[in-house]
């Protein structure tokens, strides 16, 4: 059984435990302060490499022109606006988080991708969306911020078409151990350092270095995912750990 699926009345925010029914408001309080410079913090923050993770992940995904992605924490819409370029039919782009959603729209009018690209405004918990309506869900680093994420992998099955797949990139474990004092030193020191000069706020960083630690690892994961109802589940390693891809089918 998953953390998720136990009764208590905390849930971890970073290192932290805090009340279950905060959790969501302080994470959109996160991302309110983060959003003005998140583009420029993920370069900061990964040296340049989540570009890499993110085309490899959509290429993944190959959502197709009859297809109907659905993107989950879409945040300022890079996997929407990749999924577009890369030929994918309708985007819906959603996440809890406005000020993210409306960097998000702001990129897509300057890049001349706003064509068939929808936004919704919702809680992965509870998506406004019909059982069995999109080909493919996307989550690209946001699992980790849900409150209840076995429900989210739910909502992820119900909204799937018979056939559909469910694709998560996300903080994984890292496995390389020689790499773990250099990793942790950069997570814990180094990322509060570079988001208290660029954005102002270091407690956001840390919040998410913290969050990373605490997000199950690749086979809790796919554990996670199996009990929701998803089949056929694996996951791939990218950089050693550090991230992983994650994918399931509704069947």
């Amino acid at each position: 059984m998953s953390a998720d699926q136990t009764t208590s009345d905390t849930a971890d925010f970073g290192f932290r435990d805090v009340p279950r029914a905060e959790k969501a408001s302080m994470v959109r309080q996160v991302f309110d302060s983060v959003a003005p410079k998140y583009d420029i913090m993920n370069d900061l923050m990964s040296l340049g490499v989540h570009r890499l993770w993110k085309r490899i992940f959509v290429n993944a995904i190959a959502a197709g022109p009859n297809e109907t992605l659905l993107d989950l924490a879409a945040g300022t819409g890079d996997i929407a606006f990749l999924a577009k370029e890369r030929g994918a039919g309708r985007v819906i782009l959603s996440d809890i988080n406005h000020a993210m959603l409306n960097v998000g729209q702001g990129r897509a009018l300057e890049r001349g991708l706003a064509a068939g690209l929808t936004y919704v405004c919702a809680d992965a918990e509870r998506l406004p969306l019909p059982d069995r309506s999109v080909e493919k869900v996307s989550m690209a680093f946001g699992l980790r911020n849900c409150t209840n994420k076995d429900a989210v992998l739910r909502e992820v099955r119900r909204v799937l078409r018979p056939g559909g797949r469910f694709h998560c990139l996300e903080f994984s474990n890292l496995e390389i151990a020689a790499l773990k004092p250099l990793y942790d030193a950069w997570s814990f020191k180094a990322l509060p350092a570079i988001g208290q000069r660029i954005a102002g706020d270091s407690e956001s960083y840390q919040y998410l270095a913290e969050s990373i630690r605490m997000f199950p690892d690749q086979a809790t994961l796919a554990g996670m995912m199996e009990d929701a109802g998803l089949e056929r589940v694996a996951h791939r390693n990218l950089s050693g750990g550090i991230v992983a891809i994650h994918t399931g089918w509704r069947l």
